[in-house]
Parts: structure tokens; C-alpha cells; sequence
């Protein structure tokens, strides 16, 4: 799985596990276990994002930033 792929992947999980959440706030008794599980699972979603993110902006040299000699 290319990198791109796998955060397209990332993405829909993301995106799955907000549903879920609302899901789960929105029934008469929520579950406060079971929403604290998958917040935390969102959360570590997120994380992993915003680090293959960071890690492809580092790998990616910015304009101007070459020191002439």
C-alpha cells in the first residue's frame, strides 16, 4: 500500500469513527466506554495523519531554503 493510499485509507477510518461517535451520542443511554474507546481510537487516527503528513513536509525541501556559498 503506497503511502497515498494509506491515507486515503486513514481518512475513511477517521471519518467512520466520527460517525460512529454521533451515532453512539445520539442514543438514549450512550455508552461512555465505548465512546471513550473509539475517541481514543480517532484520536490515534488523527495522530498517525498529522505525522505522515509532517514526515512527507520534511522530506519535501522548501523553496529558498539552500544556503548559496
Amino acid at each position: 500500500m503506497s503511502l497515498q493510499e494509506h491515507a486515503v485509507s486513514l481518512r475513511s477510518k477517521h471519518a467512520r469513527l466520527e460517525q460512529l461517535i454521533d451515532d453512539e451520542q445520539h442514543r438514549p443511554l450512550p455508552d461512555q466506554t465505548t465512546l471513550a474507546k473509539l475517541k481514543r481510537e480517532k484520536l490515534r487516527v488523527k495522530d498517525e495523519l498529522e505525522q505522515m503528513q509532517h514526515s512527507a513536509t520534511d522530506s519535501v525541501p522548501a523553496m529558498g531554503s539552500q544556503v548559496a556559498s
